[in-house]
C-alpha cells in the first residue's frame, strides 16, 4: 500500500558554519524524507541559488547537500542559505544557514611615538585588536615573550588595553607588545611594540638623556577616578545564559581598591571577582541577576563610583511548538504556535515556504498564535512553517498537516489504540469480507474508558471495527477502518470523529439534586481521591425516563481537579484519644522527597477536603497526634497529578524604590514554583501616575523586578502586578502606591536664627523646606558648624567641621559642645534618601565666656541576680589609663550601702581615659569584677542641664550603665595622648631607653670600671615625691568612708623617710669603696631613684 507523505527535513547544517582555513571542504547539508521523494532547491541571501549550475561544487544524488571545496575562492560563497524540500503534497524548509568566511586578522603597520608620562600619573596603552572569530584572548608581553606583571596597579581591561593606575619608574621600557590570540582559527597576531618613558616629577624639563640619573621626589596623593568605564553610569544588555562581565579600573594614589555592590540585593552567589577585584563575572545570567550594580574605587582620600544597570533579555523559546497532525476531512484543525522571549518574539506563518498572506485560503483564518482550518479539505494538506524571532535569535518549526478520509492507519508490530470512546456499556466487533466477528483473545483489550487496544498489530488485523453502545433508552454504534502498513513507525494514537455535545451543569442544578441527572465519575479517577462534586471532570451522563431522549450522549469536561477529598482509617490510639491528624504532602518536581504539612484536622474526623495547586504531582500521608506524641506517618498514597490551571494568587511584598532620579524600581516577592499552577508563568506590571488621569502602561516580564525609566522626580504612581501562565490570568491584583526616584533637595532652609544659651550651647531655628522642593521623603535636617576663632585671638582659622543631625520634620535644635568665648559659623540643610540639599547662608555667632570646668562620670548599675549571700555593698575602683605608658594609681571607693545603685566620680582629668571596675560584696568577700572604659572630653563650660551619654556593659548578675559629662559636649574628642605623632614619639623614646639599658647591662656583666664624680646628686623619682589631693582627683562624700587605695589612699600622707638620698638603698650597708671613689656593690634595693653620676664597678658584692 503506497501511503503519501509530506516532506520532512531530517538533517541540516548548523545555523552558523565557519570556513576555517585549515579545513579542506565545507558541506552544506540538507536531507529530507517524504512520499513522493522530495526535490530540493536553495536560496542564497533570499535569491534562488542552484548548486548544480556551479561545476566547482560537489553534489549528491537524491540529496540537497552540496560541498564547497577550499580552493581559495571561499568568499564567493559567503552568505545565508536556506533549503526547500518539496513534493506534490507540500514544501518543508530548513533554518537559515550562514556560511562565514573569516578574514585573516592583522594589526596595521604603524609607527608609534613613545608614551611619556610623569611619575605618579595614570596612563593607558591601547591594543585595538583586529576583528576576528571569537573567542579572543589578549596578552601583554615583552619582545622576549615575558608576561607584563599585573597587580592592583597594572591590569588588562576587557577591551584589551593595558591600564596603569599610576606610573612608576620601573614602567619605563621599550617593548610593550600586545598579542591577540584567535583560538578557533589558531592564529596569534602581534601589535607593534610600544615604548614608555616615565618622567620623574622634578626633572620633567631635563633632556631625556639625563632622565634616568635622578630619583623621584615625593609624589602628591590624589583621590580615585575611573579610567574605565567613562561617565557615572552604564547600561549592560545581556542574553540569558551568557556570562556577565563588568569592570571598573581606577587611577589614584595610593592605588584604589574596588568594591562591588548590588543595590537592594546581595551579589549573586555564583558571582566571582577577578583581576584583583576590578572585574565582576556572573556566569550564565538569569532574570534574577538583572538590576543595578555599583562599583566603588576607594583610597584614603575618597572614592569614585559607577552604576551599572543590567538587563537580561532572552532569545526565543517555544511555549507551543506547532505539531504535525493527521485530521479527517470536514474537521476543524487548529495549528498553534507560541514562543516566549525578551523582547517578545514576532511570529510569522508560511505555508509550503510561502508567506501566509501570499497564499490565501477561504477556510483558513490566522490569529496571533493560531491558524484555524475550518471544514478541512484534502487540498489543505500542506507543511505549515512558524518562525518566531527577536533581536537575539529565531526559531523555525515545520508542521505537517495531513487531511485524510475517515480511515485509520497503524504500523505492523506496534500497538494501535482507539481512544475517547466512552459509553456506559461497550461492545466491539470487527467486520471483514462482509462478515462480522466479535473480538476475543489476549490480543484485544477493552479498557474501562472505552478504548480498544490491539497488541502486536499484524497485517491481517486490517478491517472495519465497530464500537456499539447500548443502554435502556437505545443503541448507538461508531465505525472506524484500520489499515496496517508493512514498515515500522512510532506508536500513534488515533482519534475517531465523534460528535461531542458540550454541556455545562449549572450549580443550581447540582445543588438542588435534580433527579433527572446522574453524575458518574470517570473510571480513571482513583478510588483513594474522590471528586468534589462542584468541580468539572470527565463524566458520563444518564438521563431519566421522563426526558424525551432515546440515545446516550457523550460529555467531555476538562479535568481541573484542584480540590480532592482524602479519607483514611484511624489507627490504634493506645488509650489516649487522638486530638488531631496532620496531613502532609510531597511533590516530585521541585522538592522531591521533602514532606510538608498541608492541613491539620480535628481528631474526630477521618476525611478532609484538600485545596491543591495545579500542575503538581502529589502524594499524601497522614499522622495522628495525641497527648503522648505524634505517630509514625501512614503509607503514602499513589501519586495524583493535578491539571494545569490559571494562577490562584498575585505577587506579594511589592516594593517601589527610586535608587536614581527619573527611575522607579519595582520589586516583588515571586511566586513559589509550586504556586505557578502550570508552565509559562509571567507577571504583568501595570503602572500609571496617581495624580493624572492616564491609561495603564503594561509590560509582561518573567523576572520579579521591573524598572520604569524617564519618570518625573518623586511623583506618586499606582502599581499593580498580575500573574499569568499558559492557562490564563490570575485574580485581579490590588493597587499599591509608590514613588519614583528621589533627587537631592533643591532648596535650603530660610531665616536661620541662633539663640545663645550659654558658653557651650546655642539653639538654632529655621523655616522648613517646602515639600515640593524636597524631591523625596524628608529624612531630616543637618546643622554643620565650625569654630572660626577664639575671641582672645583676632586671627580667624576654619576649624574642623562638626555635624548635628536632626531627624524628622523639625525646625529647631540645640547645638551643644561649643567652646566658650569663641566665634562660630553654621549652615543648615535638608536631606532625603538621595543626599543633602544646598546649605543655607553661613550664619556667624559668638559664645560668651565660660564658668568653672567640671569633669565627671556618672555610674548606674543593677544589683546582682544571684548575690550568693547577703549583699553588704560594692567596691568601686577607677584608674587613669591613657594610650601611652601613663597609668595612674588605682583609686578605690568603698560603698557600704547595698541599696546604692548609682555613683558620680568628680574632678577627673580632661581628655583622659579611665578604667572603672565594680564588684558586689558579701560578708565572705567580693565577687567577680565588671569593667568599663570611658573617656573624658575637652574642657567646656558647665551649664544647668548637662546632656549625658549612656554606655552599658552587661555581665551575668550585674548591669552597669555609665554617663560621663563635661559640661555638655555630646561627642568624644581625643587629646594629645591619642594623637598618632605623639604615640610614635613616645614609642621611639621607649625603644631608645630600652637599648641603652641593655647596653649598660651587658657592659656591667663584663666587669668594666666606671668613673665616679666626686659629688653625686641623687634625685628622687617623681613617684617618691609628696602628692597633694588634686593630683588624684580626690572624691569625698559626707555619707561615705575615706577611700582606700590599692596603692595609696587619697588621704594618705607620704612619709619623709620614704624618699632618702642614701646609697644604702642601692646595696648592703657594708658596701666598700675603693681608693678611686668606686664602690663594690650590686643593686639590691628598689630602683626608685635616678643617679646623675657615672658609676664604675670594680667587682661584685657577695650576697
Amino acid at each position: 500500500m503506497n501511503i503519501e507523505q509530506l516532506p520532512t527535513i531530517t538533517a541540516q547544517s548548523p545555523s552558523s558554519l565557519i570556513a576555517f582555513p585549515f579545513d579542506e571542504s565545507f558541506p552544506i547539508t540538507c536531507e529530507a524524507k517524504g512520499n513522493p521523494q522530495p526535490a530540493f532547491r536553495w536560496t542564497k541571501n533570499g535569491v534562488e541559488f542552484d548548486p548544480f549550475l556551479d561545476p566547482r561544487l560537489m553534489k549528491e544524488e537524491n540529496s540537497g547537500t552540496f560541498v564547497i571545496p577550499n580552493k581559495g575562492n571561499l568568499t564567493e560563497y559567503e552568505g545565508s542559505y536556506r533549503c526547500y524540500a518539496s513534493n506534490k503534497l507540500g514544501t518543508a524548509i530548513s533554518k537559515e544557514i550562514e556560511f562565514i568566511v573569516p578574514s585573516e586578522p592583522k594589526f596595521p603597520k604603524e609607527t608609534l611615538d613613545p608614551v611619556v608620562v610623569e611619575e605618579g600619573q595614570p596612563f593607558i596603552l591601547k591594543c585595538d585588536p583586529p576583528k576576528g572569530i571569537p573567542p579572543l584572548q589578549i596578552y601583554w608581553m615583552t619582545i622576549n615573550l615575558q608576561h607584563i606583571e599585573q597587580d592592583e596597579r597594572v591590569s588588562i581591561g576587557l577591551n584589551g588595553d593595558l591600564y596603569f593606575s599610576h606610573a612608576e619608574e620601573k614602567d619605563s621600557r621599550r617593548d610593550y607588545c600586545c598579542y591577540a590570540a584567535f583560538t578557533r582559527i589558531r592564529t596569534i597576531v602581534q601589535k607593534t611594540p610600544m615604548s614608555v618613558v616615565c618622567v620623574l616629577v622634578f626633572t620633567q624639563c631635563l633632556p631625556l638623556s639625563l632622565l634616568y640619573s635622578f630619583t623621584a621626589n615625593a609624589i602628591p596623593e590624589r583621590r580615585p577616578s575611573l579610567l574605565t568605564p567613562s561617565g557615572d553610569r552604564s547600561e549592560v544588555l545581556m542574553v540569558k545564559e551568557e556570562d556577565l562581565k563588568m569592570e571598573c579600573i581606577a587611577e589614584g594614589l595610593p592605588t584604589p581598591q574596588v568594591e562591588w555592590v548590588k543595590i537592594g540585593h546581595q551579589l549573586p552567589a555564583k558571582a566571582k571577582l577577578e583581576n584583583h577585584g576590578k572585574l565582576l563575572i556572573v556566569p550564565r545570567v538569569e532574570q534574577e541577576d538583572s538590576g543595578k550594580y555599583v562599583c566603588k574605587a576607594k583610597n584614603r582620600l575618597g572614592e569614585a563610583v559607577h552604576y551599572f544597570t543590567v538587563r537580561v533579555d532572552e532569545s526565543p523559546e517555544w511555549q507551543f511548538e506547532p505539531e504535525s497532525q493527521l485530521s479527517m476531512i470536514g474537521s476543524d484543525v487548529l495549528i498553534k504556535c507560541s514562543a516566549s522571549g525578551i523582547p517578545q518574539p514576532t511570529t510569522t506563518w508560511s505555508v509550503n515556504g510561502v508567506p501566509l498572506h501570499e497564499s490565501p485560503a477561504a477556510n483558513r483564518k490566522a490569529f496571533d498564535d493560531t491558524i484555524v482550518l475550518h471544514n478541512a479539505k484534502a487540498s489543505d494538506s500542506a507543511v505549515y512553517q512558524c518562525e518566531a524571532s527577536n533581536q537575539h535569535g529565531s526559531l523555525l518549526s515545520n508542521a505537517n498537516i495531513m487531511i485524510m478520509s475517515k480511515t485509520h492507519l497503524c504500523y505492523k508490530s506496534v500497538t494501535c489504540i482507539f481512544t475517547n470512546w466512552t459509553f456506559n456499556h461497550q461492545l466491539f466487533s470487527r467486520s471483514r469480507d462482509d462478515s462480522s466477528e466479535s473480538l476475543e483473545g489476549p490480543q484485544f483489550t477493552v479498557h474501562d474508558n472505552g478504548s480498544l487496544e490491539i497488541y502486536n498489530v499484524e497485517k491481517g488485523d486490517a478491517a472495519q471495527y465497530t464500537c456499539m453502545a447500548r443502554n435502556t433508552e437505545g443503541f448507538s454504534a461508531i465505525n472506524a477502518a484500520l489499515y496496517v502498513k508493512e514498515y515500522g513507525s512510532p506508536r500513534r494514537t488515533i482519534t475517531p470523529p465523534l460528535a461531542l455535545l458540550k454541556m455545562l451543569f449549572s450549580p443550581k442544578c447540582v445543588k438542588e439534586k435534580d433527579t433527572r441527572f446522574q453524575l458518574v465519575p470517570h473510571p480513571l479517577v482513583s478510588n483513594m481521591i474522590q471528586l468534589n462534586i462542584s468541580h468539572f471532570g470527565l463524566f458520563s451522563l444518564s438521563f431519566s425516563a421522563e426526558l424525551d431522549v432515546s440515545l446516550p450522549f457523550f460529555l467531555f469536561f476538562p479535568i481541573i481537579l484542584k480540590s480532592v477529598k482524602l479519607k483514611w482509617i484511624p489507627g490504634d490510639d493506645h488509650n489516649s484519644s487522638t486530638t488531631e491528624f496532620i496531613i502532609q504532602f510531597e511533590e516530585s518536581q521541585w522538592e522531591p522527597g521533602n514532606w510538608k504539612e498541608l492541613l491539620h484536622v480535628p481528631g474526630s474526623h477521618n476525611s478532609a477536603l484538600l485545596k491543591l495547586n495545579g500542575h503538581v504531582d502529589y502524594r499524601f500521608r497522614v499522622l495522628g497526634v495525641n497527648d503522648v506524641g505524634t505517630s509514625l506517618p501512614s503509607e503514602p498514597t499513589e501519586r495524583y497529578k493535578t491539571q494545569p490551571a490559571a494562577p490562584d494568587k498575585n505577587p506579594e511584598n511589592i516594593k517601589i524604590e527610586g535608587h536614581l532620579p527619573h527611575e522607579m524600581d519595582i520589586n516583588w516577592e515571586p511566586l513559589l514554583p509550586i504556586e505557578h499552577n502550570g508552565p509559562g508563568l509571567e507577571y504583568k506590571v501595570s503602572y500609571r501616575r496617581q495624580d493624572l488621569e492616564e491609561d495603564w502602561v503594561e509590560h509582561m516580564v518573567k523576572r520579579h523586578s521591573f524598572v520604569v525609566k524617564n519618570t518625573p522626580t518623586f511623583v506618586p504612581y499606582e502599581i499593580k502586578i498580575q500573574t499569568r501562565n499558559h492557562q490564563g490570568w490570575g485574580p485581579e491584583p490590588k493597587i499599591v502606591i509608590g514613588y519614583s526616584g528621589e533627587d537631592v533637595p533643591s532648596a535650603a532652609p530660610e531665616d536661620v536664627a541662633v539663640e545663645v544659651s550659654n558658653g557651650s550651647v546655642v539653639k538654632v531655628s529655621w523655616i522648613r523646606v517646602h515639600k515640593d522642593k524636597v524631591h523625596g521623603h524628608l529624612v531630616g535636617y543637618r546643622i554643620n558648624f565650625w569654630r572660626l576663632r577664639s575671641l582672645l585671638n583676632s586671627k580667624k582659622s576654619h576649624g574642623d567641621k562638626q555635624t548635628l543631625t536632626v531627624p524628622g520634620d523639625r525646625n529647631y535644635s540645640t547645638v551643644p559642645g561649643l567652646m566658650p568665648f569663641s566665634e562660630y559659623s553654621l549652615i543648615v540643610m535638608a536631606f532625603n534618601g538621595r543626599g543633602n540639599g544646598p546649605g543655607s547662608h553661613p550664619l556667624n555667632f559668638k559664645t560668651p565666656e565660660g564658668g568653672r570646668i567640671v569633669h565627671t562620670v556618672s555610674l548606674l548599675w543593677t544589683p546582682p541576680l544571684e548575690p550568693n549571700g547577703i549583699l553588704t555593698g560594692y567596691l568601686l575602683e577607677y584608674q587613669l589609663f591613657n594610650d601611652t605608658e601613663e597609668v595612674g594609681a588605682m583609686q578605690m571607693v568603698d560603698i557600704s550601702n547595698p541599696d546604692t545603685t548609682k555613683w558620680t566620680l568628680r574632678d577627673l582629668e580632661p581628655v583622659s581615659k579611665y578604667m572603672i571596675y565594680l564588684r558586689s560584696c558579701t560578708t565572705v568577700g567580693c565577687g567577680p569584677v565588671i569593667s568599663q572604659e570611658c573617656t573624658t572630653a575637652l574642657e567646656t563650660s558647665e551649664y544647668s542641664k548637662n546632656p549625658k551619654i549612656q554606655l552599658s556593659v552587661h555581665r551575668r548578675g550585674d548591669h552597669l550603665n555609665q554617663w560621663f559629662s563635661n559640661g555638655g559636649l555630646a561627642s568624644i574628642h581625643g587629646g594629645i595622648s591619642t594623637q598618632g605623632w605623639f604615640i610614635g614619639l613616645m614609642c621611639a623614646i621607649a625603644l631608645l631607653t630600652l637599648i641603652v639599658l641593655i647596653a649598660c647591662f651587658v657592659n656591667r656583666n663584663k666587669g668594666g670600671k666606671y668613673s665616679v664624680k666626686e659629688k653625686e646628686d641623687l634625685h628622687p623619682d617623681v613617684e617618691s615625691q609628696g602628692m597633694n589631693d588634686d593630683t588624684f582627683c580626690e572624691y569625698s562624700d559626707n555619707d561615705e568612708k575615706p577611700l582606700k587605695g590599692s596603692q595609696r589612699s587619697l588621704s594618705r600622707e607620704i612619709k619623709a623617710g620614704d624618699s632618702g638620698d642614701s646609697l644604702v638603698d642601692y646595696g648592703d650597708e657594708d658596701a666598700q669603696f675603693n681608693e678611686d671613689g668606686s664602690f663594690i656593690g650590686e643593686y639590691a634595693g628598689r630602683k626608685e631613684k635616678k643617679m646623675s653620676t657615672e658609676l664604675k664597678a670594680t667587682g661584685e658584692t657577695p650576697g
